[in-house]
């Protein structure tokens, strides 16, 4: 059974922040130590990063800014520190409206296929929490069948579409008439704070907001239409790194943790990780023995956790500069959106001049360390 994901589709909020501007935003917060600063200057400096998207307009240094500003005070160019309620009222208000954007999207770039059609909903995300959750708005807002059968996968992390995509395939492999509509929306900047701690600096750098959708069907795909053909999907968890890398729930939102060891874990670890979703192929598992994987598997949709993350997995699995472009252009156009990231990535690769029947392989990590993983197949 063949089983394609279609209509693959992104949103992001209206407001960019410009990467420059928010790093003298964070660097001049007065709570920094000297040592903090240098850390702000060199994170965000080196992230790969040159705007990103977020829900919360206040962050913008431009216009006047609201009367009663909870994130960021223009008129004082101070950070503020609301508590975790107001960041996940927040998140509830504005990640309903790119759920709905991002799958009604997804929905009406397959030719075939309208609302009525949807028999599976899927929703992602770390973020922030609310019920009747995302995959209730969906169902209601998109107007899916009253029987339509909801599932949220919720604090993952950042790998958490590929498990995401692995169920939805699973759901067509056992009935052959199944819409799936897969949605992920992550909106990490509600959660950003200053901080004299290296890991939450980091995090600062890095994190923007977006979303990502697509539909998972077995049933045909019409002529001319561009899709990726799901073929394997494979999760691995390496021997270490379980506390380098992890989202905590705090008073003042959530806490991510993501320490700088976290590229030569990966470094580590990335050949054995990939090695199982490759070896189903006797082929491109021989080629990533030998040292060949990207010139067995043309194109590479990998997780732009940050920077070093991509030069580590670029120069682990020997891949050329252009198969790391749509990752590393991604990251510089949009930041680190978590979950939502790899879809970005993905759709870049399918818009591009990537051939019919040429493969791609796409990995994301997140907290365990993990490392999740498909292969995939070019189709029209």
């Amino acid at each position: 059974m063949t089983v394609t994901l279609r209509g693959l589709s992104t949103a992001v909020p209206p407001t960019r922040l410009v990467q420059t501007e928010v790093a003298e935003v964070f660097g001049a917060q007065p709570g920094l130590s000297r040592l903090g600063q240098r850390i702000v200057s060199t994170s965000f400096g080196v992230s790969g990063i040159d705007h990103r998207y977020t829900v919360v307009d206040e962050l913008t240094l431009s216009g006047d800014g609201p009367e009663e500003p909870a994130f960021f005070d223009r008129s004082t160019g101070l950070l503020l520190d609301p508590g975790t309620r107001l960041r996940n009222d927040r998140y509830a208000e504005h990640a309903s409206r790119l759920y709905v954007e991002a799958g009604g999207a997804a929905l009406a770039a397959v030719p075939d296929l309208e609302a009525a059609d949807v028999t599976h909903v899927i929703t992602v995300s770390c973020t922030g929490f609310y019920a009747p959750g995302p995959d209730f708005v969906l169902a209601r807002d998109l107007g899916l069948p009253a029987g339509v059968q909801r599932y949220h996968l919720g604090f993952m992390g950042c790998y958490a579409a590929m498990p995401a995509l692995r169920l939805a395939a699973q759901l067509c492999e056992a009935d052959a008439s199944a819409v799936v509509l897969v949605v992920s929306v992550e909106l990490c900047t509600l959660h950003l704070r200053t901080s004299n701690d290296p890991d939450t600096i980091v995090a600062t750098s890095l994190f923007g907001d977006g979303a990502g959708a697509g539909v998972v069907t077995a049933r045909p795909t019409a002529e001319g239409e561009r899709a990726l053909r799901l073929d394997a999907f494979a999760t691995r968890t390496t021997p270490q790194g379980e506390g380098d890398m992890a989202w905590r729930i705090g008073d003042h939102g959530f806490e991510m943790v993501l320490s700088n060891a976290v590229p030569s874990l990966i470094g580590e670890h990335i050949v054995g990780a990939i090695e199982p979703l490759l070896s189903q192929e006797p082929a491109l598992g021989a080629a990533l023995g030998e040292g060949r994987a990207g010139d067995a598997v043309e194109h590479w949709a990998i997780h732009p956790g940050g920077r070093s993350i991509l030069d580590k997995v670029e120069s682990t699995l020997r891949l050329s500069e252009a198969q790391l472009v749509p990752a590393r252009e991604t990251l510089r156009d949009f930041g680190n959106m978590s979950s939502a990231t790899v879809l970005f990535v993905l759709d870049r690769i399918l818009r591009s001049d990537a051939a019919d029947g040429e493969r791609v392989a796409a990995m994301a990590f997140g907290p365990g360390l993990t490392v999740e993983s498909a292969l995939l197949t070019v189709q029209g």
